[in-house]
């Protein structure tokens, strides 16, 4: 009885210490099986990056790399400090991560918080607290992609666009709580003057914008990379049909949400990959629109396991813990659906049922 035991416990360390090396040989063994899928989903994954991805975000980060080289984030400390101190816990300087990522999206403020932590600007609390608040999903992808292409409709858009930024800084302030009592924090007189300036020197503008361009390719082909790997991921998990028996699994948890069961593969898709998931979930019909509304709430307040990985390769150049920026995710989903439901239910504006 004993042997049996410490055997059992034997082959869970195993299984345990070897868990990534088992998915990765599995994920090996789907590439070669399903590898006519798997080509059409990496052309399918590489579109989407050149077409979509590219011209979105290289354009922002490269603004952001040239921003940092200039005074504006002192300039947000000092103006802003009042403000993100008492409510988020966090400096001034906070209010540039948090406004480029709402305007640009996602991952554009874990960048910034990344680069923050690098040059001093904050302490590795406040990245932490930083970051589970100014990584979003910004208008372009809401209000163009999900609101007018996916659900034909401008307002839904805008509603899932002020959900989305109002769960994002209830969040922010739950969390001006992270590590409260370590009473650690930045004071922006202390960095005040370690701001680069832009030279006014041509020469020197010219070195800072090849910096900032190159800096910016290496993190969009970054992202490039993730877009093809988890569109390939998806197809394995496809043809394999672990998403129709993930969807059994999860079909007791919707019914108790008062959810049909046909949202399982759409929200499976979303926690894997944002864009597929709130794809399919704009598509399943209901004359209960606003149930489809509700759930692509959440998948874009969650972002997807794909952004988490991108964030996790961002920070990993750094100090700052993965572990609150995932709870705050799954924190802002929660709420972003909340609100979501709340506005739907209470305004007969946004009566989008049948």
């Amino acid at each position: 009885m004993r042997t049996k035991k410490i055997r059992t416990n034997f082959i869970f360390i195993s299984l345990k210490d070897n868990m990534l090396s088992i998915i990765f040989v599995l994920f090996a063994i789907g590439l070669i099986v399903f590898s006519r899928e798997n080509l059409e989903a990496s052309k399918a994954g590489l579109h989407l990056w050149v077409s979509s991805v590219v011209p979105a975000l290289l354009p922002f980060f490269i603004a952001c790399e040239l921003l940092s080289c200039t005074n504006i984030i002192d300039y947000l400390g000092v103006k802003l400090n009042k403000i993100m101190r008492p409510i988020f816990n966090v400096p001034g300087e906070g209010a540039f991560p948090l406004i480029m990522g709402i305007i640009s999206g996602y991952p554009v403020g874990a960048k910034i918080v990344t680069n923050f932590r690098k040059n001093g600007i904050c302490t590795k609390e406040e990245g932490e607290r930083l970051l589970t608040f100014t990584n979003n999903s910004g208008p372009l992808f809401i209000i163009g992609t999900v609101g007018i292409s996916l659900f034909g409709n401008t307002t839904i858009g805008l509603l899932l666009f002020v959900t989305h930024l109002l769960s994002c800084l209830t969040v922010g302030f739950i969390f001006r709580f992270w590590k409260y009592k370590e009473k650690s924090y930045t004071n922006y007189k202390s960095i005040k003057g370690s701001v680069k300036k832009i030279p006014p020197k041509l020469n020197s503008l010219g070195s800072i914008l090849q910096n900032s361009i190159m800096s910016s390719i290496n993190t969009i082909i970054m992202i490039g990379g993730f877009v093809m790997l988890f569109s390939v991921i998806i197809s394995i998990l496809n043809n394999t049909g672990a998403f129709k028996f993930l969807s059994l699994i999860l079909s007791p948890m919707l019914s108790f949400l008062h959810l049909p069961s046909s949202f399982a593969t759409g929200i499976l898709s979303g926690i894997v990959e944002l864009t597929n998931g709130v794809s399919i979930v704009s598509k399943i019909p209901m004359k209960m629109i606003s149930i489809n509304i509700v759930v692509c709430a959440f998948l874009l307040g969650f972002g997807g396991i794909s952004i988490l990985l991108q964030v996790l390769s961002i920070t990993s150049t750094s100090d700052i813990s993965i572990k609150p920026y995932i709870i705050g995710k799954l924190l802002q989903g929660t709420i972003s659906a909340l609100y979501t439901y709340l506005l739907l239910q209470n305004f007969t504006f946004f009566n989008f049922d049948i």
